[in-house]
This record gives C-alpha cells, sequence and structure tokens, in this order.
C-alpha cells in the first residue's frame, strides 16, 4: 500500500483538495507551534500550507496522521490513517464491490467524524451512516 502520508498532506478532511506546499517551520505562525507543540510535544512534525491553514503531518500512536490549524493556532480537524476494513459497516456497504486503496478517519474541531476512501485515484468522503458528503 503506497503511503497514504503524501495523501494526508494533499488532502485536507472533507476532502478538500487544495495545492499543498511544504513549509519551513520557521515560516509557521508561532500561535500554531505553539498549539501543536502543546498537544504532541517533542513530535517529528512536517508542515504545509493549506490555502490559508496549516497542516501538520506527524505520526501518532504508529498511524499516520494529520491536523490542521487555523493560522491563530485552532486546531480545525484531525485525519488519521485507517485501514480499510476499519471503515464503517455503512461506507463499506456503500463500496461494496469496490477496491478501497486508502482510508481515513476526519475529525472536525466541532467533533463530527467523516471518512475518506481512495477509490479509483479518487477521494471519496462520507458520513458516519455511509451518506456522501460533497467535498
Amino acid at each position: 500500500m503506497k503511503t497514504i502520508f503524501g495523501i494526508l498532506f494533499m488532502s485536507v478532511g472533507m476532502a478538500t483538495v487544495a495545492h499543498a506546499q511544504k513549509l519551513n517551520a520557521a515560516k509557521v505562525p508561532a500561535p500554531v507551534i505553539a498549539a501543536f507543540t502543546k498537544l504532541h510535544a517533542g513530535t517529528k512534525v512536517l508542515w504545509e500550507m493549506e490555502k490559508q491553514d496549516y497542516e501538520a503531518g506527524f505520526k501518532l500512536n504508529g498511524k499516520e496522521t494529520s491536523e490542521v490549524y487555523s493560522a491563530k493556532g485552532v486546531l480545525l480537524e484531525t485525519e488519521t490513517a485507517i485501514k480499510p476494513s476499519e471503515l464503517p459497516t455503512a461506507v463499506l456497504t456503500k463500496l461494496k464491490g469496490t477496491k478501497i486503496a486508502e482510508a481515513a478517519k476526519i475529525t472536525k474541531a466541532n467533533g463530527s467524524i467523516y471518512y475518506e476512501a481512495e477509490v479509483k485515484g479518487k477521494d471519496l468522503l462520507f458520513a458516519v451512516n455511509g451518506n456522501p458528503v460533497k467535498s
């Protein structure tokens, strides 16, 4: 399985795809660095710019993870790589007979959860109940 790390950097939860730009940590605003460090002190991180937001890519509990922060350091969402078999049954039912290359769980700051599945090179987004979500 190709690494989901690259895909996590290329997509912002809700499957809003933007042209990611690698970013030197020195160019990340202090509030963003402070917010990330408060949650993940000592964690090796790679930064990218996603539109006006900042995306941190790192490993958490052995899983590829990314977090998106506003310029003020507010955590907007967390995306964690999961095995395709870990997708909710409702999502797997919608994708029955389709090869799922990669999958991720997306948790928004408000607590809402979405699931992303890569199918035929495209990221598809689903609500927990299996309904497709427009990106």
